[in-house]
């Protein structure tokens, strides 16, 4: 590849890239809950394509019927525990010994809890994606896996809140909107009816973009997301959760722009070194 040459558009997810991610909700979760690392986020995604929450990004169920499901797949001990087994030998490590014999996990309660803790947006991700659209050089784009917000109160005699009490339980202002506002397109799970990694959906936003796989650079945090895309000539880079400094050094290099401030790097640089003296110890 010739760097900045070939590369015509960058498409973002949203979700851990953009903004913070649920998947840090879950894991405090868990840890509040006495569950092992990764049970609840490996329960979510061995439901495969027809599970509550994968669905529900398909806009193919409401809201309220979500979370009942939802909280009931969360709470299948049995199945999720044999998943987790299965999990841990694969990877080499040990099976927990006090795995979940019983759980009653509420899912509209955590689901709104990692909904609220992934809004707060990274500042050097706003800064790049600014940059690059102001340059004129590039089509920039998300591409994410979302749900629609509440349109319509609970069901009659259902004991939930009202229609504002869940907008605000799950975090949802102004602010989703001015996001929108930083791409020439928004490209909505909820709205198309497919979701990452579904190959489909890539090749609808290629379409859309009217670009080829190869001028094109799309950033997420999933690996399987980031597979499914390469699969198909994409160009990929993968933010970590710890900072989105390199995914951006890299990105620079495939736009041939400078997207970081200096001070980025030097802050990134020394909590590097402070994290590698402090695993020494």
């Amino acid at each position: 590849m010739s760097g900045s040459q070939q590369i015509k558009c960058v498409i973002f997810d949203i979700g851990g890239v953009v903004v913070g991610s649920p998947l840090a909700a879950i894991n405090e979760y868990e840890e509040e809950h006495g569950l092992p690392r990764h049970w609840i986020n490996l329960a979510i995604t061995q439901q495969g394509s027809q599970g509550a929450f994968q669905r529900f990004e398909r806009n193919e169920t409401d809201l309220y019927s979500f979370y009942k499901k939802f909280g009931e797949e969360l709470s299948n001990t049995a199945q999720n525990n044999e998943w987790y087994r299965k999990f841990c030998t694969v990877r080499g490590m040990p099976i927990p010994k006090n795995l979940p014999q019983s759980i009653e996990i509420d899912g509209r309660r955590l689901f709104g809890f990692m909904m609220r803790s992934s809004y707060n947006p990274d500042p050097k991700m706003l800064r790049a994606i600014s940059i690059l659209r102001e340059s004129g050089r590039f089509k920039v784009a998300a591409l994410t896996n979302n749900f629609k917000p509440p349109s319509a109160p609970a069901p009659e005699g259902e004991a939930v809140p009202t229609l504002d009490e869940e907008v605000k339980h799950l975090g949802i202002g102004p602010a989703f909107a001015q996001l929108k506002a930083f791409f020439h397109l928004f490209i909505e799970s909820s709205e198309v009816g497919m979701r990452k990694p579904d190959p489909e959906f890539y090749k609808y936003a290629l379409k859309e973009l009217q670009v080829e796989a190869q001028e094109t650079v799309f950033l997420d945090d999933i690996g399987i997301n980031l597979k499914s895309a390469k699969k198909l000539g994409i160009n990929t880079i993968r933010v970590h959760p710890t900072s989105s400094v390199p995914a951006l050094q890299e990105l620079e290099k495939m736009v041939g722009m400078q997207l970081l401030d200096e001070e980025d790097i030097v802050e990134y640089e020394q909590k590097l070194a402070k994290r590698r003296k402090q695993s020494k110890l």
